[in-house]
């Protein structure tokens, strides 16, 4: 049994540093979103997603049950993933601005 747990824990440790990865390019994407006008969400890639990874479920022949979990589960963290985005897009937005206000402040003699 204790073969079997530490097997158990080392996927998990896989999965944290999956999610890591994925959070990587998550972080990546919305810099590229910045000069877009999609913004954050894009509701077909949200569903592509999920039904990719429900798709992968069902090939690797997990049960009914755990194919919809993974599925709303995924729908969970890309949610975040998404609130994540915006509000980066939304900090990096409030720079820009402050910075054109400063340099028209500056041209204006103020």
């Amino acid at each position: 049994m204790s073969q079997v747990r530490a097997e158990i824990d080392r996927i998990d440790e896989a999965l944290v540093d999956l999610i890591a990865e994925r959070f990587g390019y998550v972080d990546r994407a919305w810099q590229l979103k910045r000069n877009t006008p999609e913004g954050a969400t894009v509701p077909w890639r949200i569903q592509q997603v999920i039904d990719k990874v429900k798709a992968r479920a069902k090939d690797r022949q997990l049960p009914p049950d755990i194919v919809d979990m993974v599925g709303a589960q995924w729908k969970n963290m890309i949610g975040w993933f998404v609130q994540y985005e915006e509000e980066q897009l939304r900090l990096a937005q409030d720079a820009t601005n402050k910075s054109a206000n400063a340099t028209a402040g500056d041209a204006d003699g103020a």
